[in-house]
C-alpha cells in the first residue's frame, strides 16, 4: 500500500493558507507552509526523493515532507495512545533501529508523550518545525523568536569580574553522568547488541557462556558497576580530602531507557546519594534527564488548573520530591519548596575565616532540551515552569548582596539539543549578571570540554569572553576512561584557578582501579596562550574567560595542541580522527554556550544541513549522542534514514488499524 505517497502529494498540492481534517469530533488545523508548485511528488521514486531531502535537510521541499509524515503521525495519535504506540513500535522493529524487546520498552514509555504532543501540534507551525528538526532533522531551524528578558535592576555601568583575592585556594569536585546499572554482572557478555552490555539479557550472556565476560570493575560498552562507582568517590576522598564541597552535574541511572520505572529509578537515586554521603562527601546536584520514567520526561509546571496542553497530575512529581528529600541533607529546608515545584534550589556557602559568600543555583536545564517531548505544546511556553524568572530573581539578589555565584545544571545550555530561544534567554541574563557569575558547571555530553559565553557572537574575542561553563567528563566508560575533576578556587571570588582531571582505567588488570592525575588545565594550555599577550600564569591566577578564548585561538591555530585537547575529551580512550573541518566544528561548539550559534546543527546523524553542510564532514555525530538518545526519535528519524521505512508508513499504520483498531485508546 503507498498510502504515505499519497499524502505527501496530496499535502503539498493542498491550495489555500490552512485546511481542517475531521478526526473524530475534533477539527485537527493544518497549516500550508510551501506552495504546491513547490514540490510535487507522484511516488515514482521514493529512494531518490528521501535520498534529495536528506542531502539538504533544511530545503523547503523537506520541510514539506517531514510535515507531510507529522500529518500521518497524527492521524495516527488521533486514534489513541495504544494505537499511535503499535505504529511506532512497528516502525522501529522492522527498521532495526534497536532489537526489539528495546523497541517495545522504549516506546511504550515515550510513545504516548510524544502522542499527546501530536494531538494539540498545528502541523505547518513553528512547534512542528520544531519537531521536524528534533525527529527526524529536517525543514529549517526556526529563527530565534527575540524575547528580551526583564531585569529588576540596571546592569551597573562598572560592573566587572573581580580580580583574584592572592589567598589560599580551595578545592570543588566535579563529576557528573555516573550512570549507574544495578544489573551489571561480572562475567555477563560485554559485546551485546544492545544500548548497553554487561546484563544477563539471555543465557549467552550469563557469566561462563561468554568470550566477552565483564570485569568486575566496568567496561567500555557498560555503564558504570557499583564496584566503580564507590571506587571514584573514594579516590575523590583520598585526592581532596579537604574539599569544600562537590558539585554532581546529573544522570545516575543507566541507559536502559527501554526498562525503567519510577520504583526503580528512585531506588538507584536514593543508593547514589546515600553512597555519596557514606564517602563524606557534600554534594550539591542537579536532576539529569535519565534521572526521569520515561528518561528526558519533565513536563513544565503551571498555575493554570485549565492549561489542557499538560495532564492534571504532573508526571514527575515523585522525582522532585524525591530529589528534594535526598538533597535536603546538603541544601537545607530552605531548597526544599523550589526543587518540589521544578527541581531547582539555591544555597549558599561562605569561605572560612571570613572570605567570601558563593551562591550555588542549580536548574533544571532538562526544560529546554529538545528530547523533553513535554514541551511540544501549541504554542511553546516562553519560560517553562517559570524558572528563568526565578534565576534572574537569584541572580539579582546575590548581585546585590555581594555574592558570586555558580550555576550548575545537567544540559550545557550551548548543546546541539537545547532549544534556542532558551538558550538565547539564558543568554541575555549570563551577559546581564556577568560580573555575578564567577562560572557555570555542566555534564550530559560525557566529555571533558568547556564552552564560552560572549557580549557579541558575531565578535567573539577574548575581551568579549564573558563567562566559561565547566563540561565534566563522564564517570561511565561509555565514551572514554571514567573521571572527575578537582578545581582550586579562589576562596573569596570564587573564579577558578586550574582544573584537574583524574582518571581510572575500569578494564586494567591487578585489582581495583587506580585513579591518577590525566591532566591540568593550567599546565596544558597556560603555555599556549602566553603568545596570545598574556604573561605567563601564577598558580593563583584564575582561568577567565579570556583565558579560554585564548585557548581556542592557541588550538586553531597549533594542529598538535588540538589533537592533544581533542584525545583529552575522551580521556585518551578511542580517540577519533578530526581533520581541518571537524576542527573547525570543534572550536566552533567551545565558543558557543548559546545553542544558536553551535556549528552541530540539531537533528538526526548522517542528516545533512545546510548550516553546516561542509563542516560536519569527518566529524563523528554519533557521539554527540552519548546521554540523550531516544528510540522513539531513531524510529521516526528511520523514515528519512531508510526510504523503504518512508514508503512502509502507510502500510503499518493500515496494518495497525486492520488489527488493532484505535477508538476508545487511553490518551494522556
Amino acid at each position: 500500500m503507498r498510502l504515505l505517497p499519497l499524502i505527501l502529494a496530496g499535502f503539498t498540492a493542498e491550495l489555500g493558507i490552512a485546511s481542517r481534517l475531521a478526526l473524530g469530533d475534533e477539527a485537527q488545523k493544518v497549516l500550508k507552509p510551501v506552495a504546491a508548485e513547490d514540490v510535487l511528488y507522484d511516488g515514482s521514486d521514493l529512494t531518490a526523493f528521501a535520498a534529495a531531502i536528506r542531502e539538504d535537510a533544511q530545503s523547503p521541499a523537506s520541510c514539506a515532507v517531514c510535515e507531510a509524515i507529522l500529518f500521518q503521525l497524527k492521524l495516527a495519535a488521533s486514534r489513541g495512545d495504544e494505537f499511535f504506540v503499535r505504529v511506532v513500535t512497528e516502525l522501529c522493529r522492522r527498521s532495526g533501529v534497536q532489537d526489539d524487546d528495546v523497541c517495545e520498552g522504549s516506546i511504550a514509555l515515550e510513545g504516548p508523550i510524544i502522542a499527546h504532543g501530536l494531538r494539540g501540534m498545528v502541523v505547518g507551525s513553528r512547534t512542528s518545525r520544531l519537531a521536524c528538526t528534533t525527529f527526524m532533522g529536517l525543514c529549517s531551524y526556526p529563527e530565534v523568536e527575540q524575547r528580551n528578558v526583564s531585569f529588576p535592576s540596571p546592569k551597573r555601568p562598572d560592573a566587572a569580574r573581580p580580580p583574584p583575592s592572592g589567598l589560599e585556594p580551595l578545592r570543588i569536585v566535579h563529576f557528573s553522568d555516573i550512570h549507574v546499572d544495578p544489573l551489571y554482572v561480572e562475567g555477563a557478555n560485554a559485546n551485546c547488541s544492545k544500548p548497553i552490555c554487561c546484563r544477563e539479557y539471555t543465557e549467552g550472556d550469563k557469566p561462563g557462556n561468554t568470550v566477552f565476560p565483564a570485569g568486575p570493575y566496568g567496561e567500555h560498552t557498560c555503564d558504570t558497576p557499583a564496584s566503580l562507582e564507590d571506587s571514584m568517590y573514594a579516590a575523590i576522598r583520598e585526592t581532596a580530602p579537604d574539599a569544600a564541597f562537590s558539585i554532581f552535574t546529573g544522570d545516575i541511572v543507566d541507559h536502559a531507557v527501554w526498562d525503567t520505572s519510577e520504583s526503580q529509578n528512585a531506588a538507584g537515586i536514593r543508593d547514589a546519594y546515600d553512597r555519596m554521603a557514606r564517602a563524606g562527601l557534600v554534594v550539591h546536584g542537579t536532576a539529569g534527564n535519565h534521572e526521569a520514567s520515561p528518561a528526558n520526561s519533565f513536563p513544565p509546571t503551571t498555575d493554570d488548573d485549565d492549561d489542557e496542553r499538560l495532564p492534571s497530575k504532573n508526571p514527575s512529581q515523585w522525582l522532585y520530591n524525591l530529589l528534594a528529600g535526598v538533597w535536603a541533607r546538603w541544601n537545607g529546608s530552605g531548597a526544599v519548596a523550589t526543587t518540589r515545584a521544578f527541581a531547582a534550589y539555591s544555597t549558599k556557602y561562605i569561605s572560612p575565616g571570613g572570605g567570601g559568600t558563593l551562591r550555588v543555583i542549580s536548574l533544571s536545564t532538562n526544560m529546554y532540551y529538545a528530547h523533553n517531548y513535554w514541551l511540544y505544546e501549541e504554542p511553546m511556553r516562553e519560560d517553562p515552569s517559570g524558572q528563568l524568572a526565578w534565576l534572574v530573581e537569584e541572580l539579582d539578589e546575590a548581585e546585590g548582596a555581594g555574592e558570586r555565584v555558580y550555576i550548575i545544571g545537567h544540559m550545557p545550555m550551548g548543546a546541539r539539543d537545547a532549544f534556542h530561544d532558551a538558550s538565547n534567554q539564558f543568554d541575555q541574563i549570563v551577559h546581564r549578571y556577568e560580573a555575578t557569575i564567577a562560572a557555570m558547571f555542566f555534564g550530559h555530553t560525557h566529555f571533558d570540554e568547556f564552552e564560552l559565553s560572549y557580549a557579541d557572537y558575531g565578535d567573539r574575542t577574548h575581551a568579549g569572553a564573558l563567562a566559561t561553563s565547566y563540561i565534566a567528563p563522564s564517570l561511565t566508560p561509555t565514551s572514554g576512561h571514567p573521571a572527575f575533576r578537582v578545581y582550586a578556587v579562589d576562596p573569596v571570588t570564587f573564579g577558578v584557578l586550574d582544573a584537574t582531571t583524574y582518571v581510572a582505567d575500569p578494564s586494567s588488570t591487578g585489582g581495583a582501579p587506580a585513579w591518577s592525575k590525566y591532566y591540568s588545565a593550567k599546565e596544558a594550555y597556560g603555555p599556549l596562550v602566553r603568545g596570545e599577550g598574556l604573561p605567563a600564569m601564577g598558580p593563583r591566577d584564575e582561568l577567565t574567560p579570556a583565558f579560554w578564548h585564548n585557548v581556542t585561538e592557541a588550538l586553531k591555530r597549533n594542529a598538535t595542541a588540538f589533537a592533544e585537547f581533542y584525545a583529552r575529551r575522551r580521556r585518551g580512550w578511542a580517540v577519533d580522527v578530526c581533520d581541518e573541518a571537524c576542527r573547525a566544528v570543534e572550536i566552533c561548539k567551545l565558543r558557543a554556550a548559546r545553542s544558536q550559534d553551535n556549528c552541530m546543527a540539531p537533528g538526526l546523524p548522517g542528516v545533512r544541513a545546510e548550516k553546516n553542510r561542509e563542516m560536519v564532514k569527518g566529524v563523528g555525530e554519533e557521539e554527540e549522542e552519548e546521554c540523550g538518545r531516544s528510540v522513539a526519535r531513531d524510529a521516526l528519524g528511520s523514515l528519512v534514514a531508510q526510504p523503504e521505512m518512508l514508503e512502509a508508513l502507510g502500510d503499518i499504520v493500515a496494518e495497525t488499524e486492520r488489527v488493532y483498531g484505535g477508538p476508545g485508546n487511553r490518551e494522556l
